[in-house]
């Protein structure tokens, strides 16, 4: 996949992401502790990919756990296994494990349309005749996106936590469904909040009290959990973001089924423990139903049930897993039913891997990624309040790619397009650095006056933005959203996609019709590009769906052996400024 600009921040994703795997070693042995701790302290010490980490494991001998590192700098307490966290995502998990308990008590359906559990007159997105149903929000083939786009926090540093209720009917009630519900795998928070909440209704109790009836009393999960009592507050590791810096917790009160709970390497290893039969428990039923609708995510090898993500590597065992992450924290949770292990990682630090790798390493051998280097250490400097205005303004990368700079006091802040808007740092007066990512701005000023452009610095790349009006801004704001209402696909952009795939496929890419990110992105993954393109064969059809919600136009491309989305975008004389692809199940 190619894309212009990364995403700024952890922002208001809840991270899910497949894993490539390789194959296992068919005598692959669990490691052992000290080997774990290895893993542990080099992902820390040398690599410094994280604050703190622990690690949980549960097999036929009985559970171990194993901790390096620290909750924050600086504190001396330990890590174990009643420390804190937030498991984001793998909320997702208790979520539709209610889901499929319901089912069994016959309080829902699985084929029940979502809109029977809200007020009357709640508008839910439909399309061809059918409605989203509770099986369709639990498997992420809704047709919902990952998040609304009606979310703008007041305070970016914790996204989700003055979203109401009523702003998720408003934009339920004019969301329009951009392909049939059920057809296509789309990882959405909004569809795992949504869930939650109607499951919550249908209970007539709040998420954090109908977790608590259903699965952590059953289960004797006493610090699975929303609200934190003061113990358990005082065992809270302190979240970090990629910089290592400290960042807020997060809160959603609204979509809490997507991501809101906290618990500890314990009592995930209990539900583990109960899903591979250890633990005996009145959920074995409803934790075995949750695994029999499976439906593809276009990703080889990995399939999703109710929440759970199925991974198969050629020839191995099932690997069943859920990861999660939030501002401060990156989590993953899995087991093998075959080899009856079960593993947890839980990390303080929200760094691009998180423990995923850790996590399917211990589990079935897959090897580790390779980590970004180190961080580089940045120092923010205090500047004039006042010289902060001369950064303040609109800043262009693409025609959809608009940096939007303000000021709030003393305080300076970056919005990236659609994305949350995040406080950055000086450390001179040209340079400034986020903390939640790692990533810099550098500031192109003239002798006197107002910045002319804005350099970003992410990813090895570096994108320049040139300042525009705020009248051109907005211009291309309605542009772009006109776009989007009339469905109609760039001039021009049929045929870069064609000469583009042509290009590829040849191994032979014209950089110079290119954005310099896409070109750079292009030359490191050049090889595998053209090997998934060849090996797809000659090219049948390339049929336009539709504008996507940036502007990128959507295509279809058929293949001799097989289908791909692509969404492109291109500017009026042709340059592709950034082109994603995935392959069609």
């Amino acid at each position: 996949m190619r894309k212009l600009i990364a995403a700024i921040g952890a922002g208001l994703l809840l991270v899910c992401s497949a894993h490539h795997a390789s194959a296992q070693s068919p005598t692959w042995v669990t490691p052992s502790d000290a080997e774990i701790r290895n893993i542990l302290a080099r992902r820390i010490d040398t690599e410094r990919q994280g604050v703190g980490i622990v690690v949980g494991v549960i097999d036929s001998h009985g559970r171990r756990v194993v901790a390096y590192g620290a909750s924050d700098k600086g504190d001396p307490r330990p890590l174990n296994g009643q420390t804190m966290f937030e498991i984001g995502s793998m909320t997702k998990v208790f979520t539709s494990l209610l889901l499929s308990e319901m089912v069994l008590d016959n309080q829902v359906k699985l084929d029940d349309p979502v809109a029977k559990f809200l007020p009357p007159g709640t508008r839910i997105p439909e399309r061809g005749g059918k409605q989203i149903t509770l099986v369709d929000l639990a498997t992420h083939t809704s047709g919902l996106p990952r998040l609304p786009n009606n979310m703008v926090p007041k305070d970016p540093s914790n996204p989700y936590a003055d979203y109401t209720v009523e702003q998720l009917y408003q934009f339920l009630g004019g969301y329009t469904l951009p392909r049939d519900i059920g057809s296509q795998y789309e990882y959405s928070n909004l569809g795992g909040g949504l869930l939650g909440h109607a499951l919550s209704r249908r209970a007539g109790l709040d998420y954090q009290a109908l977790v608590r009836q259903r699965i952590a009393g059953p289960l004797g999960l006493s610090n699975t959990t929303i609200a934190l009592s003061a113990s358990q507050t005082a065992r809270l590791a302190k979240g970090h973001a990629a910089t290592l810096d400290p960042v807020a917790n997060w809160d959603l009160p609204t979509l809490a089924g997507a991501g809101a709970l906290r618990s500890d390497a314990d009592d995930v290893l209990t539900l583990l423990g109960a899903e591979l039969g250890y633990v005996k428990t009145p959920l074995a039923a409803a934790m075995k139903a949750q695994l029999e609708p499976r439906r593809p995510t276009g990703s080889p090898g990995l399939s999703v049930a109710l929440a759970w993500h199925i991974l198969t590597p050629p020839g191995k065992d099932e690997i069943v897993w859920h990861n999660g992450g939030t501002g401060g924290y990156r989590t993953f949770m899995g087991f093998n039913a075959k080899s009856g292990v079960g593993v947890v990682v839980l990390t303080n630090t929200a760094t691009a891997t998180g423990g995923d790798d850790i996590g399917l390493h211990i589990l079935a051998g897959l090897p580790l990624q390779a980590q970004p280097k180190p961080p580089v250490e940045h120092h923010a400097i205090t500047l004039d309040p006042k010289s902060l205005d001369d950064y303040v303004g609109r800043y262009q990368f693409a025609p959809q790619a608009i940096l939007n700079v303000t000021r709030n006091g003393d305080r300076l802040f970056a919005q990236l397009a659609d994305q949350p808007s995040v406080e950055v740092f000086a450390e001179s007066r040209t340079d400034f650095f986020y903390k939640v990512v790692d990533a810099q701005l550098t500031f192109t000023l003239p002798p006197s006056g107002s910045a002319i452009a804005v350099t970003l610095h992410q990813n090895g790349q570096d994108l320049l933005g040139q300042r525009i009006t705020e009248a051109a801004a907005k211009d291309a704001e309605a542009a772009l959203a006109k776009r989007v209402k009339d469905q109609l696909a760039a001039p021009g952009s049929e045929a870069a996609l064609r000469r583009d795939i042509d290009e590829l496929q040849s191994g032979r890419p014209d950089y110079d019709r290119m954005s310099p990110g896409l070109a750079a992105v292009t030359r490191q993954q050049l090889t595998g590009l053209q090997g998934l393109l060849t090996g797809l064969g000659a090219l049948q059809s390339v049929t336009f769906k539709g504008v996507g919600p940036q502007g990128a136009d959507i295509y279809e491309v058929a293949f001799a052996k097989g289908k791909t989305e692509w969404r492109i975008v291109v500017t009026a004389d042709g340059v592709i400024q950034s082109v994603n692809l995935r392959p069609i199940p």
